[in-house]
């Protein structure tokens, strides 16, 4: 990457955020080239590529006499992971909206990808999911094996569109927590019931159980998603009173 496309990066990120953070209003004129290639110092080309950027999520809109400011409400699915880290830890609402359409994806796909599997594929899936199963107990480990195991239902569901926006979410969703420290303490038997249900599935080729377990599993990681994220913002709480 060049010098020029570094810098123009770096300036799209700073001025996403800052749009995100609402510092501009919805309809406001963005600052023009000109302001902004003094504040950063660069180069005309290099502000007008880090615009290009930002009107490509939707954030800004170029029109006559300049650029204005686009309500989030209008952006793209890429703004979904800056969004959510923006601060000591993501909005608890936006978390629970991503989780609750991404549950309805998961099991979408895991109850078309058991109707379609071939005998070589359900053993391909049942593979996987016995070695989700190994690290049952350990959040950050199972990530690794979450994504094959979904990587491969999306595959054999064969679905361009839901992979597309799954893999875009799962992304920006799974490394955010991981980073900011968030992991969700599930039940107790709440893996080994997701993944009992699972076998059966694959067992049977039952679509409609797979799709009920991811279900039922997504419901119990919401509260426990929603918890560890009030436990983080009370942990911080504590730290700054301190």
């Amino acid at each position: 990457m060049s010098s020029s496309n570094t810098i123009s990066h770096e300036i799209a990120a700073i001025l996403r955020d800052e749009i995100l953070q609402q510092r501009y209003r919805s309809g406001e004129r963005f600052p023009s080239e000109r302001d902004l290639a003094a504040r950063f110092d660069a180069s005309r080309g290099a502000v007008r590529e880090a615009l290009s950027q930002l009107e490509q999520l939707g954030l800004i809109r170029t029109q006559p006499g300049g650029a204005r400011v686009q309500s989030v409400k209008s952006a793209s699915l890429a703004v979904l992971g800056p969004l959510m880290a923006l601060g000591d830890y993501p909005d608890p609402l936006l978390v629970d909206q991503f989780l609750q359409t991404f549950s309805v994806l998961t099991a979408m796909t895991a109850k078309n990808a058991v109707v379609a599997a071939s005998p070589e594929q359900l053993i391909q899936l049942k593979k996987l999911v016995a070695e989700l199963a190994g690290e049952a107990e350990d959040f950050e480990a199972m990530q690794p094996h979450w994504r094959a195991l979904l990587e491969a239902m999306s595959t054999i569901a064969d679905n361009l569109v839901v992979r597309l926006i799954s893999n875009d979410l799962k992304a920006q969703f799974v490394d955010q927590m991981i980073e900011l420290g968030i992991r969700p303490d599930l039940r107790a038997g709440s893996i080994d019931k997701l993944l009992s249900s699972l076998r059966v599935s694959l067992n049977n080729q039952d679509g409609e159980l797979a799709g009920q377990a991811m279900q039922d599993h997504f419901v119990e990681l919401r509260e426990a998603v929603g918890e560890a994220i009030r436990f983080r913002a009370d942990e911080l709480s504590i730290r700054a009173a301190n």
